[in-house]
């Protein structure tokens, strides 16, 4: 379990978490939604260490980030290096032996092809394969269906669903609702900052029309389409 107690973050006078607290079990898949700036991207680089924060984060490792595959939304590569020579530094990170990449490549990556001239779902499917070789705990996938095409979203799909059935813990973000609804047992909802609310499974329908007539509103017919 992941425990997160009032947990802040700002960045100069802007605060873009505040006091925020949840516990995250294993065998769950998360899902969280809001709008751009919520603080969706700012809560996970925080889980995974990559931002100093108030407030405290705990679990079971003594480490938290040696568990964790974080996928951010836009993933960054060095110059010069192939699709191959990235898995194997990925798992050379966590002291993974095999390397027969080939086999396991079910996106069908070039991997003999520097980083540099694959396409952002490309990017997006080879980070996303780097940390599953890495055999994590936890799973941190920002945006995973933005820009990859649909027949990757369903692969991706369905190695959540596996991720779930190994006893993972995986987070997700997304803004296309109906892949958060296929796939998470539980959503929260962030504005400004703060979990506005949290969703099981079987209200996420209500949640959707809440959204939805939030975010639409009388805007459409403000547009007077003829």
């Amino acid at each position: 379990m992941i425990s997160i107690k009032n947990l802040s973050k700002s960045y100069g006078n802007n605060q873009v978490l505040k006091n925020v607290s949840c516990d995250l079990s294993k065998g769950k898949v998360y899902g969280f939604v809001g709008e751009n700036g919520a603080g969706k991207t700012t809560l996970f680089k925080c889980i995974a260490d990559l931002e100093t924060y108030d407030g405290e984060i705990k679990s079971e490792y003594q480490v938290l980030k040696n568990h964790i595959g974080f996928l951010q939304t836009n993933p960054i590569f060095m110059s010069l290096i192939t699709g191959w020579e990235y898995l194997k530094l990925l798992s050379i990170a966590r002291n993974i032996k095999n390397d027969d990449f080939e086999k396991r490549n079910i996106f069908n990556l070039p991997l003999d092809q520097y980083t540099e001239n694959y396409s952002t779902g490309m990017m997006k499917k080879l980070a996303f394969m780097g940390i599953l070789l890495q055999k994590n705990d936890i799973y941190i996938l920002d945006e995973p269906f933005n820009g990859v095409d649909i027949h990757s979203n369903i692969l991706i799909l369905e190695i959540i669903a596996k991720l779930k059935s190994l006893n993972k813990t995986v987070l997700i973000s997304s803004h296309i609702f109906s892949t958060l609804n296929d796939c998470c047992d539980e959503i929260r909802l962030i504005k400004n900052g703060q979990f506005h609310k949290t969703v099981q499974k079987e209200n996420f329908s209500l949640l959707e029309e809440e959204m939805r007539k939030f975010v639409v509103g009388n805007k459409i017919s403000a547009l007077e389409i003829e």
